[in-house]
């Protein structure tokens, strides 16, 4: 089941999301903080999956970016945080959230995604993703980029 939301307080993405930066190895000290300083960035959502007995699968963030120059204008769909909890990994269930955050881009005129990894991008390759090394991303980590 998957559920859309950009209530950062729910306790299924906040226990998700736990999880996450526990896996990345990242510590955080106010967690009620960073939670209700997320609530409040009103542009970015997630989906939330789960199975049919409530048990998390995982999760997708993802906003709308623009990118601007003097000439040139485009909303790109920017996919923030990604993750799967790791006994639900290789059944489908990421390709499946990112095909349903590449349909909301597209349902809202928005044409290209794009994200950082430095932890699957063999995945979002085998998506139809490519690497977009003219972009550079302030965390250094690879950009990847899919024309929708």
């Amino acid at each position: 089941m998957d559920q859309f939301t950009n209530d950062f307080t729910n306790p299924l993405f906040q226990q998700a999301f736990k999880q996450y930066f526990a896996e990345l190895g990242i510590t955080v000290k106010d967690w009620d903080g960073l939670f209700q300083e997320m609530k409040e960035d009103t542009d970015t959502s997630v989906i939330i999956r789960t199975d049919n007995s409530g048990a998390l699968i995982g999760f997708l963030m993802f906003q709308p970016t623009p990118f601007s120059s003097w000439f040139f204008e485009e909303t790109c769909g920017f996919i923030r945080e990604f993750f799967i909890f790791p006994e639900f990994r290789g059944f489908g269930h990421g390709k499946a959230l990112l095909r349903l955050a590449e349909e909301h881009f597209l349902q809202n005129s928005i044409y290209t995604s794009i994200l950082t990894t430095d932890t699957a991008p063999d995945f979002y390759l085998k998506n139809g993703y490519r690497r977009a090394p003219g972009i550079r991303a302030k965390n250094e980590d690879d950009v990847f980029i899919k024309h929708l």
